[in-house]
């Protein structure tokens, strides 16, 4: 049998380069031989270039999320996209904005796609209760995806915080996994990842095929001190959501609710 290979995927670090080094240090330690990024490097954190940085050294595939998209677009006025925009500098922008949509590759004889949010764009966003009809679609060949290819078994993808991984019997056997995220999880406040196992371009179904779903913790406080030394706009939305892994469109309702 051949050697099987693990791959990691990886999303949403929204400009949180400890939470990005505790994952980083956890796919070493289990033998990753590739790194799949899934998009939205920064926003939020207040650690936007260094992760661009990092994510160019260490990643193989880097896709363009919807934050990517926002901060390197900036004309909606809003002050943290501004802030974010401002310090990355013309070269990290471009680099940004020629970012794929997409990669598709082979584990086990199983068709792999990844993508950041949905397979009909970066702001389409969707949910693991969302219809059968909308989560079917996620395996459809799209613009974004390309038509010229076979359609995929198993789906990736980040942007919603939420981590799951949902198999599919109908109309044939299928898997749609979110990876979570690294530096903003919103179900639990921990820097996640997907490890995919199998065997690299193999066309074999019977030969092994594993997915896990890693959460490991990080020094959340020293994010949050360093984004008010900064005087990052909106850091004391982004302290909850890092303690306690509570939506900042939510914060207010749950407070009136208290």
């Amino acid at each position: 049998m051949s050697a099987l290979t693990r791959v990691a995927v990886i999303s949403d670090i929204h400009g949180n380069l400890t939470a990005l080094e505790a994952a980083l240090d956890d796919i070493r330690k289990r033998g990753a031989a590739r790194i799949y990024n899934l998009g939205d490097l920064d926003g939020k954190g207040p650690d936007g270039p260094q992760v661009i940085d990092r994510c160019r050294e260490v990643c193989d595939v880097n896709l363009f999320g919807n934050w990517d998209d926002l901060i390197t677009r900036p004309e909606s006025g809003n002050p943290l996209v501004q802030w974010h925009h401002a310090r990355l500098g013309p070269e990290r922008l471009a680099w940004l904005r020629s970012l794929p949509l997409s990669a598709d590759f082979r584990l086990s004889g199983r068709r792999i796609r990844l993508f950041h949010a949905s397979a009909q764009g970066v702001w389409h966003r969707v949910f693991p209760n969302s219809d059968h009809e909308t989560l079917m679609g996620m395996f459809e060949n799209t613009e974004l995806t390309g038509f010229d290819q076979p359609p995929p078994d198993v789906v990736g993808y980040g942007d919603i915080h939420h981590a799951f991984i949902m198999p599919f019997f109908i109309p044939k056997n299928k898997t749609l996994f979110n990876a979570g995220s690294v530096g903003n999880a919103l179900d639990e406040p921990r820097a996640t990842y997907v490890m995919l196992e199998g065997v690299w371009d193999g066309e074999d179904w019977d030969a092994p095929f594993g997915m896990e779903l890693v959460r490991l913790p990080y020094d959340v406080e020293s994010v949050i001190a360093r984004a008010r030394a900064l005087n990052m706009p909106r850091t004391e939305e982004l302290a909850i959501e890092l303690r306690q892994a509570i939506y900042r469109g939510m914060q207010k309702q749950r407070v009136s609710a208290g």
